[in-house]
């Protein structure tokens, strides 16, 4: 073999040494795939994983410890357990988009809050704020900041998390907002991998990038200790000031009188039937079954149609920021005063208000004599809809 390598020219050693080098790289390669595919596996047969981060063990709530503790942000009745962990974090609020190829979305059925309304161009975005769930919860996609959702934000003190955010100068600058407002800003430009990440194959399916984005509230609430946002006796904490809404158990204290509403259906904007939204009263929960563009609306970790307990539809001011963003599609909401709002909750509508003082204020609930609703103990979805959509119910 040697004498016969020797007598080759230079142009035919070469091209034998490149035949060989790719005859042992496809060699090599199929022998770390066979290994790599067991080991991913536990021997098995199928096809490569990608070991992605994710949530963590599950610290369940224990069915046999007894709930006697109140959420703060949903009157929910949770245990010891639970609120020992609670009380010594922030309220974590998370951007999680609605696009069509983003659906269906990981956690919203596990946040005590969801608001939702128009990011941009029809398509609706939520905001999930998390406390008091004693698991770990996988979210996202996570998406951008807009300046309304800090309005809200702003009522809990709590973490933000985004992919970054509405930044032309004017007045939908989100992130210019951020640091004026001294929001706990946890964007993900800041923190990267692996609190967040990026799976293409979250739907079993390629989808496009900005609809991939990733974290857990465990991860989340890990970097918010390293910057020193901790709930404990020697800092303000974040529920100084925090005014509770009023809550009451189940089909309790319900006024006879009010009308049903058994089925219920939104428009954000007329002609965007993607993104209409309905929701069916199930007595068995006393729960409302979402569906979202005519479809039930389910949450990937659990595989469950989303079921609040309280809808409130409120109707705000909506307008242009005339920033000189692409195609004007920046958004205001004017979320402070005062204006109309429908509360469904126990199979029955409340025709009432909402008001907010000022961005700081905690938004208030109530009926038309001005008494303070009493929501449910429980999920509640809070969707803002521009003043004259289309609610039936």
């Amino acid at each position: 073999m040697k004498s016969f390598f020797n007598n080759l020219t230079t142009i035919q050693k070469s091209l034998v040494v490149s035949i060989l080098s790719i005859v042992l790289f496809v060699l090599f390669a199929g022998v770390s795939y066979s290994i790599f595919s067991k080991m991913s596996l536990g021997g098995s047969t199928g096809g490569l994983v990608t070991a992605l981060p994710s949530a963590g063990a599950a610290l369940d709530e224990n069915p046999n410890e007894p709930k006697t503790e109140v959420c703060p942000l949903n009157g929910a009745m949770k245990t010891k357990r639970a609120k020992d962990n609670w009380v010594t974090r922030f309220p974590l609020a998370v951007m999680i988009e609605n696009h069509t190829e983003a659906r269906p979305q990981s956690g919203l059925s596990y946040a005590d809050v969801v608001y939702e309304t128009v990011a941009e161009g029809g398509i609706t975005r939520f905001m999930a704020v998390y406390l008091c769930n004693l698991s770990d919860v996988q979210v996202g996609p996570v998406r951008s900041a807009r300046t309304y959702f800090l309005d809200w934000l702003s009522e809990y003190n709590a973490l933000y998390a985004h992919v970054g955010g509405a930044n032309t100068p004017g007045p939908a600058d989100a992130l210019s907002q951020i640091i004026k407002y001294g929001i706990k800003d946890m964007n993900q430009f800041s923190i990267g991998f692996p609190t967040f990440w990026r799976d293409y194959q979250r739907l079993g399916r390629a989808v496009a990038t900005e609809h991939t984005m990733y974290s857990t509230t465990q991860k989340l609430w890990e970097v918010g200790v390293k910057r020193g946002w901790v709930n404990n006796d020697q800092a303000k904490k974040w529920e100084d000031g925090f005014i509770q809404w009023k809550f009451k158990d189940d089909q309790k204290n319900v006024n006879a009188a009010l009308p049903s509403a058994n089925s219920i259906n939104v428009d954000f904007w007329q002609g965007y039937g993607d993104y209409s939204v309905s929701w069916r009263f199930d007595s068995n929960c006393n729960c409302y079954k979402r569906s979202n563009g005519g479809a039930p609306h389910l949450d990937l970790d659990n595989n469950q149609q989303l079921s609040p307990k309280n809808i409130v539809v409120q109707f705000e001011k909506e307008s242009n920021a005339n920033d000189g963003y692409e195609n004007n599609a920046h958004l205001l909401y004017k979320t402070t005063g005062e204006g109309r709002a429908l509360i469904f909750q126990d199979g029955k509508v409340i025709d009432g208000k909402w008001s907010k003082l000022n961005r700081l204020a905690r938004s208030k609930y109530t009926d038309l004599k001005g008494n303070e609703i009493n929501f449910n103990r429980g999920q509640i979805w809070i969707q803002t809809v521009p003043e004259g959509s289309k609610v039936t119910y």
